[in-house]
This record gives structure tokens, C-alpha cells and sequence, in this order.
């Protein structure tokens, strides 16, 4: 049964392929660390266009990857109709995070202003180096502008209720 709307859910992972043949599949987390997706019993899958809850049974890591098994998928050939499905959970199953600290889904959408008032653009996704996380800006021409998440050095401020980042950027770099 279809539930909620796209903006009560936030994607975790995908379905990346199968794992042996009694219905296991491979997951591609988004999470940090990777199994930090197993911690939800209740993942919602992206089919047809709408959400629909399905339930964890079981899940670990295996090797580089994570492999889980779903309540009611047992086998390969159901398993593999899934790969490339999108994991999601409800918004509201997220924990709560200090003051200062964002999911990349808030931040899409937000307006980048720099310290003299100028628009840069549109946050589009957010995306990890290894060093700090980058906003991926879309300019109003068209174009892209990479900006370093690194507080109080290039970000100001973030103002979820105003939806703007300010940062201290030069918008031709």
C-alpha cells in the first residue's frame, strides 16, 4: 500500500544486487557507517513510484558491501526485481543532531549567499572527499560551484526556517 509523500522520506541506499539465492540482497548505503542502514526494522522501497514499507529481518556487513534480508523476499528471482530500488525511512525515524550539525537532505534546496548579499545559487547535493563534505551549488546560468563544508571558515551560517547557507566564497572560484 502506497504511503506518504517524497518530502516524508529521506533516501538511505539502493538496492545494488542479490546475494546467494534465498532472496538476500545487496545494499549501497548512504549511511555512515555503511550498516548504519540496518538499524531501521522498517525501510520503505521506491516502486512504481510510491513508497511501500517493507520490513528487516536480518542484515550485516560482508566485506565492503551490506547484504540483508527482507520479510517476505525469499528468493533470487524477487530479489533481483528489486536491485536498483531506492531505501528510504521516514523523515521523523532520523535521530536528532546537535545544534550546528545538518542531513545532506536539508540542505538541498537551500539558497547560497555569499557575505556581501549575492545569490550564488541552489544547493543541489552534498557529497563527501574523505577531507570535508562538498555543496554542490547550481548557478542560475546553468553552471556548477563546488563549495567546501568546513564551519566557521567558509560556512556562516545555515538558516533552515530562512532556507539560506551563507559562506565567506568567492563566486568565480
Amino acid at each position: 500500500m502506497p504511503i506518504g509523500s517524497a518530502s516524508d522520506f529521506v533516501t538511505l541506499g539502493k538496492i545494488s544486487g542479490v546475494f546467494g539465492v534465498k532472496g538476500w540482497i545487496k545494499v549501497y548505503s548512504h549511511t555512515n557507517p555503511r550498516e548504519g542502514i540496518l538499524d531501521y526494522s522498517t525501510w520503505h522501497l521506491k516502486q512504481a513510484g510510491q513508497w511501500k514499507a517493507v520490513k528487516l529481518k536480518t542484515g550485516h556487513k560482508q566485506g565492503k558491501t551490506v547484504v540483508a534480508k527482507l520479510i517476505g523476499v525469499n528468493d533470487r528471482n524477487l530479489a533481483e526485481s528489486m536491485i536498483g530500488t531506492e531505501i528510504a525511512i521516514k523523515t521523523a525515524q532520523l535521530p536528532r543532531l546537535n545544534s550546528n550539525e545538518y542531513y545532506w537532505s536539508d540542505l538541498a534546496g537551500l539558497q547560497v549567499i555569499d557575505l556581501r548579499g549575492e545569490i550564488l545559487g541552489v544547493v543541489d547535493y552534498v557529497f563527501a572527499t574523505g577531507a570535508n563534505d562538498v555543496l554542490v551549488v547550481k548557478k542560475s546560468d546553468g553552471g556548477e560551484c563546488l563549495i567546501p563544508f568546513i564551519g566557521d571558515e567558509v560556512i556562516k551560517s545555515v538558516d533552515l526556517d530562512k532556507k539560506t547557507v551563507q559562506v565567506d566564497w568567492d563566486p568565480e572560484f
